[in-house]
């Protein structure tokens, strides 16, 4: 005992035994892409599979100071293992603090859909209660609540134009200043990241499959999750985090805000890629759903993802156990 109390006193507590798969996991979650089913779904997997979910109340805090970093990495890290921390947050470097960096993992979706979404539900709230909103944003001006969408983006007000509309890139650059500038280095860094550091990024478009791919890439936190997405009860809940009163732009809008966003389609197309390579290692093909009536079809789309490919399969177990290693 006298060779343990010494570590001890020199150490600090001796290292956490090490768990036979990924167990720190953080999902830093882009506001207006799904994270709030998410969460409800990872709620009642944290009680089925028995995993530490630490989530956060701060939800409008994405940029933080070095000291605020170094403050949320510590507490993270600390966390009973396995942990699956959830909050919107722009990506954190744990190694530079000295710290394990975790598995991270995200979704995104179309930016013009997200952006709208997000004009919408900060005036309007979901059908959780028409009066949310008025909590969510309670110091907002009847005029700017009713605020016509072709107005706010033709007219070039603040909330329809740079950089308030580059928002999904900076959640996977990280928190550098010049991640929150419009351009090619943040786009750079942002796709770096997501190759080095996130063990998947899904597209919301294709919730299931992200969710089949999180169940064979993290069973101990994600076993059964479809099973429960795709029951009734559960369904209901998702409804009622639709938000209400969205209205569709003008075709001459759209494009502007497509011009606008051309960083965030980039990323949002080279994520999509990536998406469809992993669904083709594994398996999966791409259900193409009749689309439902939205913005989309303004807007160039990636080409659709072929038939499965079966000849790289026995690299597939490999693949996975790489992963674990991390």
């Amino acid at each position: 005992f006298v060779g343990n109390s010494t570590y001890l006193d020199d150490h600090g507590p001796p290292p956490q035994k090490v768990l036979p798969f990924p167990s720190q996991v953080v999902y830093n979650r882009v506001g207006k892409c799904g994270s709030r089913t998410v969460v409800l779904l990872l709620r009642i997997l944290s009680e089925k599979h028995g995993f530490n979910l630490v989530t956060s109340d701060i939800h409008n805090k994405t940029r933080l100071t070095k000291n605020e970093q170094m403050e949320l990495i510590k507490n993270i890290s600390t966390a009973e293992q396995p942990y699956l921390f959830t909050r919107h947050v722009h990506f954190l470097n744990f190694s530079r603090f000295g710290g394990d960096q975790p598995v991270y993992i995200n979704i995104i979706r179309d930016p013009v859909n997200r952006f709208l979404s997000n004009y919408f539900f900060r005036r309007f709230g979901d059908w959780r209660g028409e009066q949310n909103h008025m909590i969510r944003t309670p110091s907002m001006r009847q005029e700017e609540r009713y605020l016509d969408i072709n107005v706010c983006i033709l007219e070039n007000y603040p909330e329809c134009s740079n950089p308030r509309l580059f928002y999904i890139i900076p959640y996977f650059c990280g928190q550098h200043p010049r991640c929150r500038e419009p351009g090619e280095w943040a786009l750079e860094r942002a796709k770096l990241n997501v190759n080095e550091n996130f063990l998947l990024v899904g597209i919301l478009e294709e919730l299931e499959d992200v969710l089949l791919l999180l169940e064979r890439f993290l069973p101990h936190y994600f076993k059964d999750v479809l099973s429960i997405y795709k029951n009734p009860e559960h369904r209901k809940l998702g409804n009622l985090t639709v938000t209400v009163k969205k209205t569709v732009p003008s075709p001459e809008a759209i494009q502007i805000l497509y011009q606008r966003m051309r960083y965030e389609y980039e990323f949002y197309y080279y994520v999509k890629e990536q998406f469809h390579l992993l669904k083709r290692k594994f398996g999966l093909k791409s259900h193409i759903r009749k689309p439902r009536p939205r913005p989309e079809f303004f807007i160039p789309s990636a080409l659709e993802t072929e038939e499965p490919i079966d000849d790289e399969e026995e690299d597939d177990e490999k693949w996975l156990e790489d992963i674990y290693k991390r």
